[in-house]
C-alpha cells in the first residue's frame, strides 16, 4: 500500500532512523547469540534493545501525524496497536502468568520478538517498496539475494554457528549461497560441522531462498491486510512470470498456503522414517527438526541434507521415495502449474458435487475450467524426464558399468536419481562409483532442471521443449512451433535460445575455468563438468570434488551457483533495464545456415 505523508524530507529522516535501528537490532541479537562470551555486558545490550523498542514506537507515532490520510495510516499499519498490547501484557504479567519462567526473561524475550518482527516486517516490506519503484524489479531481486547471502554468510562465521573452529569466510559464503540458491553443494558436513544455530541459520536461508525474500514480503502485506499497489503488483507478475496482474494476490497466498501445507506434511510424513537407522537420530526434538529440515529442503529442491552421504544410508526406507521424491516434483514442477492443478480440480469437484445434490436444477455458468498450455508442457516433460532418466541409468549402469566399482543402482535408485538430478540434489547411491555414461546422463538431467515459476534450476522443461519442437517444426516445414495445438509465440523462441546459449556458454567457460585452478588436484574433465553442471542447475550432486576445490574453484563455483538460481533472463533484464527498444527494421536478405 502506497502511504503519502505532508513533509516528505521528515519521511527520508524517519526512513534513515529506520534503517539504523533496524542494524541495532541486528547487531544486538548477534553480540547476544552469536558468541560463546557476548562483547559487551548483556545488561546494556538488553538497556539498548529497550531503547530501541521506544525508538520503533516514536517512529510510528511521527508518522501517524505526518501522514495525509490517518485512515489509510492506520489501515496499513492496523498491526501495530495488537503487537503493543501483546507486549504491554507479557511484560505486566511477567512473575504471574509464565509459571517457573524468571520475570525478566520474559520481559527480555518479549521486547526481543517484538523488535525482530518489526524488522523481518520493515525488511520484507522495503524490498517490495524498492521492487515497485518504478526501477527494475531485476535489480531488487539480485540485490535481495545478495544481502540474504552475505547476511548468512556472516552469521555462519560466528563461533556459536559451528561445533568446533570456526569457518572460514570462503566456506561460510560457499554455504550460504549454496542454501540462498537451493543448490545443495557443500564444503563441509552441515550435520556434524554446524551447531543448531547454524542449521537453523541454513535452513532459513533455504526457505528465503527457494520462494524470494520479495515473496515473503508481499506476504507479510497480504497478511497484515495489506492490499497491493498496481506497482507492486506489476512488479511481482515480472517476478513471478505470472500471465495476469488482477490475480497476483491470489496467486502469491496460495503460493504461500501451498508451501506452508505440503512442507508440514512432508515433516509429518518423514517424521518416523528416521527410527529405520537406529542411532542416526536420538531424540524426539532431533526427529521433529531433521523431518522439517528435509522436508523444507525436498519441496524448495535444495537437497541440503544433515547427513554425510545424503540418503544412501536411507535407500531401502519407503519414505525416501513415497514423500522425498513427491515433495521434489511438487517443489520442481513450479507453482504456475500447482494453481492451475488446484484451480481445475476444485472446478471438477464443484461441479461434481452441484450434479450431486441438485441434479434437477444444475446449470453451470460457465464451461469446464481447461488445463493451460503450460501445465500440459511441464506435466507432459516432468513425464518423460523421470522416466528417460530412469531408463538410461539402469541401461548404462548394467552395459557401461565399471565391473565390481559399479553403484549397484537399481530400480528404486534409478527412479530416485532421475528425479533428484533435475532439481533436489540428494542421493541414494553413489555418484562418483557411477559409469561415465550415467554421469552424462546426470549432467544433461541437472542442465534441464525443472519448470519455470519454481524452486527448480537449470534451463527449465519449458524450454527444453520450445527447442525440440522448433526442430520439429523445421522438420516438418511448419512456419510455427506447436504444441497441444496451440502456436508458440515468436518471442518465446527467442527467449528459450537465448538462455540456452548462456548456460551452455557459463558451463563451458566455467569448466575451462576450473581447468586452470583445479590442475593442481588431478580431477577428471567429466568430475569438473558434473560439478559445474550441478551447481549452473542448482542441484547439488557431486562426485566428490567440491570440498576438494581450490579457494579460487569455491569462489567460481560460488558465482554459477548464484547465475543459476537468477538464470540468464533475470541478469539480462537487470543489466539491459534501460537500454529502449528500436523503432526500426533493416532489410533482410537469405543466409545458409547448417
Amino acid at each position: 500500500m502506497q502511504m503519502h505523508y505532508k513533509n516528505n524530507r521528515l519521511e527520508k529522516v524517519l526512513i534513515g532512523v529506520n534503517s539504523f535501528a533496524a542494524a541495532a537490532v541486528a547487531a544486538t541479537f548477534v553480540w547476544l547469540f552469536g558468541f560463546d562470551k557476548p562483547i559487551f555486558p548483556v545488561r546494556i545490550l538488553y538497556v539498548v534493545q529497550a531503547t530501541l523498542l521506544f525508538v520503533f514506537v516514536i517512529e510510528k507515532i511521527v508518522r501517524l501525524f505526518n501522514s495525509v490520510s490517518k485512515r489509510e495510516f492506520w489501515r496499513a499499519n492496523w498491526y501495530e496497536v495488537p503487537l503493543l498490547l501483546a507486549l504491554a501484557a507479557a511484560v505486566l504479567g511477567s512473575g504471574r502468568w509464565f509459571g517457573e519462567i524468571e520475570p525478566f526473561m520474559v520481559r527480555r524475550w518479549s521486547v526481543g520478538i517484538y523488535l525482530v518482527l518489526q524488522v523481518v516486517i520493515k525488511v520484507c516490506r522495503t524490498g517490495v517498496r524498492l521492487a515497485a519503484s518504478g526501477r527494475s524489479p531485476a535489480q531488487t531481486l539480485i540485490a535481495s539475494f545478495l544481502i540474504l547471502i552475505i547476511s548468512g554468510a556472516g552469521l555462519l562465521m560466528l563461533p556459536k554457528a559451528s561445533t568446533a573452529e570456526n569457518v572460514s569466510a570462503v566456506d561460510a559464503l560457499f554455504t550460504a549461497t549454496s542454501a540462498t540458491c537451493i543448490t545443495g553443494l557443500v564444503v563441509k558436513d552441515i550435520g556434524k560441522d554446524f551447531s543448531l544455530m547454524g542449521k537453523v541459520v541454513i535452513l532459513s536461508l533455504i526457505q528465503l531462498g527457494g520462494l524470494g525474500i520479495l515473496m515473503f514480503g508481499v506476504i507479510f502485506g497480504l497478511l497484515l491486510g495489506q492490499a497491493l499497489s498496481l506497482r507492486e503488483s506489476a512488479a511481482m507478475q515480472d517476478l513471478l512470470s505470472a500471465s495476469t496482474v488482477g490475480r497476483i494476490s491470489n496467486m502469491i497466498i496460495f503460493i504461500f498456503i501451498a508451501a506452508i501445507v505440503i512442507e508440514a506434511a512432508g515433516a509429518v510424513g518423514l517424521f518416523w522414517m528416521w527410527d529405520n537407522i537406529p542411532g542416526k537420530v536420538t531424540s524426539i526434538q532431533q526427529q521433529w527438526f531433521f523431518s522439517i529440515f528435509h522436508s523444507i529442503s525436498a519441496f524448495c529442491n535444495s537437497g541440503l541434507s544433515l547427513f554425510s552421504d545424503s540418503f544412501v544410508s536411507y535407500n531401502k526406507c519407503w519414505g525416501v521415495y513415497v514423500i522425498i521424491c513427491p515433495l521434489i516434483i511438487l517443489g520442481g514442477l513450479g507453482f504456475i502449474v500447482l494453481y492451475d492443478l488446484i484451480h481445475i480440480a476444485a472446478d471438477r469437484i464443484k461441479r461434481f458435487l452441484g450434479k450431486l445434490f441438485y441434479r434437477r436444477y444444475y446449470l453451470p455458468k460457465e464451461s469446464p475450467k481447461r488445463m493451460m498450455l503450460q501445465t500440459k508442457i511441464v506435466l507432459t516433460a516432468t513425464l518423460f524426464l523421470i522416466v528417460f532418466g530412469m531408463l538410461s541409468l539402469l541401461l548404462f549402469e548394467h552395459y557401461a558399468g565399471q565391473g565390481g566399482t559399479t553403484a549397484n543402482i537399481g530400480v528404486r535408485g534409478a527412479f530416485f536419481q532421475s528425479i533428484t538430478a533435475r532439481t533436489a540434489g540428494f542421493n541414494t547411491v553413489d555418484i562418483k562409483a557411477l559409469a561415465p555414461a550415467s554421469k552424462c546422463i546426470l549432467i544433461l538431467l541437472m542442465f534441464v532442471g525443472g519448470s519455470p515459476g519454481g524452486t527448480a534450476g537449470g534451463i527449465k522443461t519449458v524450454t527444453l521443449c520450445v527447442i525440440m519442437m522448433a526442430a520439429v517444426a523445421v522438420l516438418r516445414r511448419r512456419q510455427e512451433i506447436e504444441m497441444f495445438n496451440r502456436s508458440i509465440r515468436t518471442v518465446t523462441v527467442y527467449r528459450a535460445i537465448t538462455v540456452t546459449l548462456f548456460f551452455v556458454a557459463v558451463l563451458f567457460t566455467t569448466v575451462l575455468a576450473l581447468s586452470i585452478t583445479e590442475r593442481a588436484n588431478n580431477f577428471t574433465m567429466l568430475d569438473i563438468m558434473f560439478e559445474t553442471g550441478s551447481a549452473l542447475g542448482t542441484v547439488g550432486l557431486s562426485t566428490g570434488i567440491t570440498p576438494s576445490l581450490t579457494t579460487a574453484g569455491k569462489l567460481i563455483i560460488i558465482v554459477v551457483m548464484f547465475f543459476g538460481r537468477l538464470g540468464p533472463l533475470t541478469l539480462l533484464a537487470a543489466i539491459a533495464f534501460n537500454i529502449k527498444p528500436v523503432r526500426y527494421n533493416y532489410p533482410d536478405e537469405a543466409i545458409i545456415v547448417g
